[in-house]
């Protein structure tokens, strides 16, 4: 008998391949009352597919982790933009060619877009704070100019701290993109799941030899009865955080319905230098839900605290690594209890990232 410990995308992928791969008996236990971890949608009383955890968009370049969701859902082909309010424009983010012409009169992009095109490849990702280190005055003055109105304060809100003292793998993620391609993300793959993220959960624990108890807490289980445990809470809780707490960034979402067919311009508005949320989502955009409402969440960046709110981003830093790493040598003690997710492997992963990585574990026990 298998014991998996939540119910998100790193849980649900395990279960169903111990299951019906390995043809296993599973216990999948979560102590939320629903499915899908902070992957969890619904649809309200306007008929809108809410995102309760914010916005998930599914994307990846893994054609075994595309094929391998494919069985449990169908895609739209939604290809995720952001915009963000610069001075009062919206232009896109991350800053491209095309953000140069909405934001500089046309001459002034148009000398700094040849300058780009003379320094850098087309199509490539600068990091912002590698970017910065320019010789040219103009490509100096762009550089800082797209640090302190694009990423300064936005990452500051977001992470409670300097953009020099966030991990590099974090503010690698908001580059300058030296293409006219809007897109936030340029994987093959991308879309979301035409009946939602928890109905995809729901398929993929369908088997007869798995059993879903919500509302259940790991505490309350003897997991110690079970031949195999999988955890994806946060590998501290399971060991009664014996070392310290590890770190955690997390994200409160305040809704609003509003009688109007749309609010924003976008699915997605970054608010980098104006307000105290970071943005606000706006959901029937992504599977283009009809309604004369709309619903919006504003998002509101803070820190963990236990017991009041929810884990999100793992804080990247040597000290964080080192205690993660005291927890992990904890764990070799437990040959048959296996960490993973972002919580277990406190690893920033995108959804791809967590069902590749449970589908790796499988297929290497």
């Amino acid at each position: 008998m298998i014991l998996v410990v939540g119910a998100g995308f790193s849980g649900a992928t395990i279960a169903n391949l111990m299951a019906e791969d390995a043809g296993e008996k599973v216990l999948i236990i979560d102590k939320k009352k629903h499915l899908g971890g902070n992957c969890y949608d619904y649809r309200d009383k306007n008929g809108i597919m809410i995102h309760a955890y914010g916005s998930h968009i599914f994307h990846t370049n893994s054609v075994k982790v595309w094929d391998y969701l494919k069985q449990f859902t169908d895609f739209n082909t939604y290809m995720h933009k952001v915009i963000g309010l610069i001075d009062g424009i919206e232009t896109h983010i991350p800053f491209n060619f095309n953000s140069l012409y909405d934001v500089f009169p046309k001459s002034y992009a148009e000398l700094l877009e040849q300058k780009l095109l003379d320094n850098f490849n087309i199509n490539t990702k600068v990091p912002i704070l590698e970017f910065q280190k320019q010789d040219d005055d103009d490509l100096k003055y762009l550089a800082n100019y797209v640090y302190h109105k694009i990423f300064l304060y936005y990452t500051t809100k977001q992470w409670g701290a300097s953009p020099k003292d966030v991990d590099s793998a974090v503010t690698a993620r908001v580059p300058v993109y030296l293409s006219k391609d809007d897109r936030y993300f340029q994987d093959r793959f991308q879309g979301i799941p035409l009946q939602g993220y928890t109905q995809v959960i729901k398929n993929m624990l369908k088997s007869k030899n798995i059993k879903v108890k919500l509302n259940t807490d790991f505490k309350d289980v003897d997991w110690k009865r079970f031949d195999k445990v999988f955890f994806t809470g946060s590998i501290d809780e399971f060991f009664n955080y014996k070392f310290g707490q590890l770190p955690y960034r997390s994200v409160k979402f305040k809704l609003e319905t509003h009688n109007t067919e749309y609010y924003q311009s976008n699915a997605c508005v970054n608010y980098p230098n104006n307000y105290d949320f970071t943005r606000i989502h706006e959901y029937k955009y992504y599977l283009n839900d009809k309604s004369d409402k709309t619903v919006i969440a504003k998002e509101y960046s803070e820190d963990f605290e236990l017991g009041k709110n929810e884990r999100y981003y793992p804080i990247a830093s040597d000290d964080n690594y080192e205690l993660y790493h005291k927890y992990l040598y904890e764990a070799e003690k437990y040959p048959n209890v296996y960490f993973l997710g972002r919580l277990g492997d406190y690893k920033y992963y995108n959804m791809d990232g967590a069902i590749a990585r449970a589908i790796e574990l499988y297929e290497n026990m």
